[in-house]
C-alpha cells in the first residue's frame, strides 16, 4: 500500500511508521530504513522504539550469513551488547564452523548470563560445551566464563583442566578458581608467570591484571623487563587493567621500550590510570615515529580529556594506510571521548571498509544518542559487516550503560 501511494499526495507520518514496522516484520530491513528516513524529515527527533526494532532485526539477519567475516561482525556486536535475551542466539553461535565466531559467542554468553536476574538459575551448559571445544580460544572463553558467571558446580572441572593442561588454559582455569573462592590457586598463577614458556607467562600476566590481587603487583611490574617483547606487552596491558597509580612507574619504563607494540600498549595503559601528571610523557609518545605508538598515546590523552589530542587523531585519520585510520577510530571508541564524534562520522564515510567498520563500532562505544544520526547512515553502508556493526552500535547508543 505504501509503495503504491498516489504521487503528489502527502503520506501521513503514521503511515510511514506502520510501513517501517511492516517491512521489519517482513524481514526487509533495508526497505524499513528507507521508509524510516522518509518518516524523519530534517529537524525531527528520532523514534527510539522504532529504531530499536530496526536495529535488532538487522543485527539478527547476520547470525547465519554464509560469509564468515559477516558472522564475526554480528557476533562481535552480540558480545558487546550481551543482553540476556540474546542468550539463545549466543548459544547457537557455539556450533558455528568459525573458531572466531564460537569464541565470541562463548564470551558474549558469559556476559549475558552474568547480567541475568540475581539469584536466578543460570544454565551454563553452553559454557561447558565451549570448554570442550577443539580450539584453544573457544576453550579459554568458556573457562573464563565459568568463573565470571560464578558457577561453583564447575570447580572440579576447572581443577581438572589446571592439573592436566600444561599450557595457557591452565592459567585461565586457575584464575576462574580464584574467582570462585579458591585463593590458593593464585600461588600457581604467580609461579606460572615465571615459567620458561612465554605463552604461559603471557596467560598468567593477563589473568593477574584482571584479578587485581595485591600480591601480583610486584610481579607485573617486573614483567615489563622480560626478555620476550610479547610478554612485556602483556605486562603493560595487565598493569593498565590492574589500575593502581603505582603502575605509573613500570609503565613509564615500558613506554620507552625498544618494541613499538610495548610502547603503544604502555601508553594506552597509562591513560587508564587517569593520572594528569603523565600528560607530558604521553605527548612525547604522541610524537613517536611509529604510528601504532602515536595512536596508543592519543587514546590515553583522550581518556584524560585532553582536547588537543584530537588534532593528532585528525592527522592520523588521513594516513594512507586504512589499518591506521581504523585504529584511530578504535582509539576514540576505547577512550569513550564524545569529542571524537565528528571524526568518527568522517571515518564512517571512508573509501575502505576497515575504517568504516571500526568507526561504526566506535560510535556505539561513545554511549550517546548524539551518535544516532551517524549510526543510521552506517546502517545503510554498502558493506554488510559495517551495516551489522552499526546495528549493534545503534542498540548501545539507545541504551547507554547506567
Amino acid at each position: 500500500m505504501l509503495e503504491s501511494w498516489p504521487s503528489g499526495k502527502d503520506v501521513p507520518p503514521e503511515v510511514f511508521k506502520l510501513g517501517t514496522q511492516s517491512y521489519v516484520r517482513l524481514g526487509r530491513v533495508e526497505a524499513a530504513l528507507n521508509v524510516y528516513a522518509r518518516l524523519l524529515p530534517p529537524g525531527r527527533q528520532d523514534d527510539p522504539k522504532l529504531l530499536q526494532e530496526i536495529g535488532s532485526a538487522l543485527l539478527k539477519t547476520g547470525a547465519r550469513d554464509s560469509q564468515e567475516h559477516v558472522r564475526i561482525a554480528t557476533y562481535t556486536a552480540f558480545k558487546d551488547l550481551a543482553e540476556p535475551d540474546l542468550i539463545p542466539v549466543l548459544e547457537d553461535g557455539l556450533f558455528d564452523t568459525s573458531v572466531v565466531v564460537r569464541a565470541l559467542a562463548a564470551e558474549g554468553l558469559a556476559r549475558a548470563l552474568s547480567r541475568t536476574t540475581p539469584g536466578s538459575q543460570k544454565n551454563v551448559s553452553g559454557l561447558k560445551r565451549a570448554v570442550d571445544d577443539r580450539a584453544l580460544a573457544v576453550r579459554i572463553a568458556g573457562i573464563n566464563g565459568l568463573g565470571d558467571v560464578g558457577d561453583r558446580s564447575s570447580v572440579e572441572l576447572l581443577r581438572g583442566i589446571a592439573r592436566a593442561d600444561e599450557g595457557p588454559a591452565s592459567m585461565f582455569a586457575l584464575a576462574s578458581l580464584v574467582k570462585l573462592g579458591h585463593p590458593s590457586a593464585l600461588d600457581e598463577i604467580l609461579s606460572g608467570a615465571t615459567l620458561p614458556d612465554p605463552n604461559v607467562r603471557i596467560a598468567a600476566l593477563g589473568v593477574l591484571g584482571r584479578l587485581k590481587h595485591h600480591r601480583s603487583f610486584q610481579l607485573l611490574s617486573q614483567a615489563v623487563y622480560d626478555p620476550d617483547p610479547a610478554v612485556r606487552a602483556f605486562a603493560a596491558g595487565a598493569l593498565g587493567e590492574y589500575g593502581t597509580p603505582d603502575a605509573a612507574a613500570p609503565l613509564t619504563h615500558a613506554i620507552g621500550d625498544e618494541d613499538p607494540r610495548v610502547r603503544s600498549i604502555a601508553a594506552s595503559s597509562l591513560g587508564r590510570l587517569n593520572l594528569p601528571h603523565t600528560r607530558p610523557l604521553l605527548w612525547q609518545a604522541a610524537k613517536d615515529p611509529i604510528d601504532l605508538v602515536r595512536i596508543g598515546a592519543v587514546e590515553a590523552l583522550l581518556r584524560l580529556g585532553d582536547s588537543d589530542a584530537m588534532l593528532v587523531a585528525r592527522e592520523l585519520a588521513t594516513h594512507p594506510n586504512p589499518s591506521v585510520r581504523g585504529a584511530v577510530a578504535q582509539a576514540i571508541g576505547q577512550a569513550h571521548n564524545k569529542a571524537g564524534l565528528p571524526l568518527l562520522d568522517r571515518l564512517r564515510q571512508d573509501q575502505q571498509p576497515q575504517p568504516r567498520l571500526m568507526a561504526a563500532r566506535a560510535l556505539g562505544k561513545l554511549h550517546t544518542r548524539d551518535a544516532v544520526p551517524s549510526i543510521r547512515h552506517a546502517m545503510q553502508d554498502s558493506d554488510a559487516a559495517v551495516r551489522l556493526t552499526a546495528a549493534g552500535s545503534l542498540l548501545q547508543a539507545l541504551h547507554p550503560p547506567k
